[in-house]
């Protein structure tokens, strides 16, 4: 049966690990390689690592620096940052990466996704839809290059569209709730979810175990990402590495039971 995952998701900016606030002032909250071998330690579902600079930048991805993280990782890894060519995906395979991720190239070049899923398997391929509230009746669309253009693209059609283009996997993140630790957009996630039949996971807005169980009991197969939850701990955000216990994650990952404090 399948069964939600609790997944960390990190930020690569120039080569240090951050986090941000809608996707802005990025904070520096350590070194990649030595989270990933924290997170190793507690045992965690999955890895997200995103570089928030290649697209924007029209970097291509850091090899050396993907490689090492996947040398490092015992759990599945999922990577995201300056891909726009199959070749590039393929690279990311052969590296140890079980997951590509494609943000502004799903939107530029739909049919990437199409062409990647032939070469590596679909479930290989994630889409990760970044989505902002904007304009004067603050209407949701997927935007891209850390929310600094506006796509028009309405979420949900677009979720649709890259399940009929053979994703395996959609990220489902909210800019506006972005590092503020305030909760996700369960409405958003409701109209994604209830769209769409491809596995989903959600990021943007987690700042308590209680949300990851609240997004869990409305959809029991999901995956719950965050960044902030899992590097700062307490009011002040002392950077600090956590994660579930294994009797909390396995009581988050149980729809009806709440917990509410991390190791």
């Amino acid at each position: 049966m399948l069964r939600p995952r609790i997944i960390p998701c990190l930020l690569i900016h120039k080569g240090g690990l951050v986090k941000t606030v809608r996707f802005t002032d990025p904070k520096y909250v350590g070194d990649p390689l030595n989270a990933v071998r924290i997170f190793n330690e507690k045992e965690v579902d999955e890895l997200m690592v995103l570089d928030i600079d290649a697209s924007r930048q029209g970097k291509a991805p850091d090899m050396t620096l993907i490689g090492q993280l996947a040398a490092e990782c015992r759990m599945p890894l999922c990577y995201g940052g300056g891909v726009k060519r199959v070749d590039q995906i393929e690279g990311l395979i052969a590296l140890g990466v079980e997951k590509v991720a494609l943000g502004s190239a799903a939107v530029d070049d739909p049919e990437l996704i199409m062409h990647a899923a032939e070469r590596v398997g679909g479930q290989s391929i994630v889409a990760v839809m970044d989505v902002k509230a904007g304009g004067l009746l603050r209407k949701q669309e997927v935007v891209t290059l850390n929310a600094t253009r506006r796509t028009g693209l309405d979420p949900i059609l677009f979720a649709r569209k890259l399940q009929d283009l053979g994703v395996g996997e959609i990220v489902l993140n909210s800019v506006d709730n972005d590092g503020k630790m305030q909760g996700y957009d369960l409405a958003l996630v409701d109209r994604v979810r209830e769209a769409i039949k491809v596995p989903l996971t959600v990021l943007g807005g987690a700042g308590s175990l209680d949300h990851i169980s609240q997004l869990v009991q409305r959809h029991p197969v999901i995956g719950a990402a965050a960044g902030s939850l899992f590097v700062f701990k307490g009011k002040y955000r002392a950077v600090l590495i956590n994660y579930p216990e294994r009797t909390q994650h396995d009581a988050l990952t149980r729809p009806g039971q709440l917990q509410s404090s991390l190791r």
